[in-house]
């Protein structure tokens, strides 16, 4: 079995977040056999609209390797999870938004901090680049936070005191539990592997993407540095790799 975890902004998608160009390259991975898997910092609404616009039928980890979210029956076999819905049984690794939000909001007017929580959708897509539709989306968060300004240094310390973490991605920094990309990729590979031998791909072009980059078989990086990651390979690899 072959499972492919992709991050999005700036992997997948480029900046105008139009998910058109990514369909060659997922109906590419499809048609291959690939278990395609979206692994972002992106909230769940907003990678729904990717993955029903490019037709991804399979499980997807938001908000920083938060949460994982897996389609109800998608699994043969039981296994734990944390909370259940109508469409997807969820394994949550992260915190709250309420008590990310809580901790930011006491320290926002001595960092000049900008956030989803406390701005505009006007204002998120001037920070963002997001179209108001996705913007709403993005705005919905479950277990992160989006830090898009400050004004001083320290505001790290500060929360990493309270149990929280701050990692950098392509753009902006995001506030999470103590979970990462790659706790949520360890979680996904560990249920396909009661299946059968997998191997593992993914790629990503952050510093929140390096954890993920390595507890997988084949990592690559869109303009990372290679000596971030154990083993990355370029880009420029992946296509005669996966064919």
């Amino acid at each position: 079995m072959k499972v492919i975890f992709l991050d999005l902004d700036k992997t997948l998608i480029g900046d105008d977040y139009s998910p058109e160009p990514a369909k060659e390259i997922v109906d590419f991975l499809k048609e291959r056999g690939f278990k395609v898997i979206f692994n972002s910092s992106k909230t769940r609404l907003e990678q729904e609209y990717y993955r029903n616009t490019l037709e991804v039928k399979d499980p997807f980890i938001v908000e920083n390797g938060s949460a994982v979210y897996i389609p109800k029956n998608y699994f043969p076999f039981e296994f734990p999870f944390t909370r259940g819905t109508r469409d997807y049984k969820i394994i949550e690794l992260g915190t709250t938004y309420e008590l990310i939000k809580r901790d930011l909001d006491k320290i926002s007017s001595e960092f000049g901090l900008k956030y989803y929580g406390n701005s505009s959708i006007e204002e998120i897509v001037e920070f963002t680049g997001l179209s108001t539709h996705l913007a709403k989306l993005a705005a919905q968060r479950e277990y992160s936070e989006t830090l898009f300004k400050w004004n001083k240094s320290g505001f790290e310390e500060k929360l990493k005191k309270n149990g929280l973490k701050v990692s950098k991605g392509s753009r902006f920094y995001t506030v999470t539990g103590p979970t990462d990309k790659g706790k949520a990729t360890r979680v996904l590979l560990n249920l396909y592997s009661k299946l059968e031998k997998v191997e593992s791909y993914a790629v990503g072009d952050g510093e929140n993407d390096i954890p993920m980059l390595e507890v997988v078989d084949n990592p690559f990086a869109i303009g990372l540095s290679h000596n971030r990651a154990k083993n990355i390979k370029k880009i420029s690899e992946l296509i005669e790799v996966i064919t």
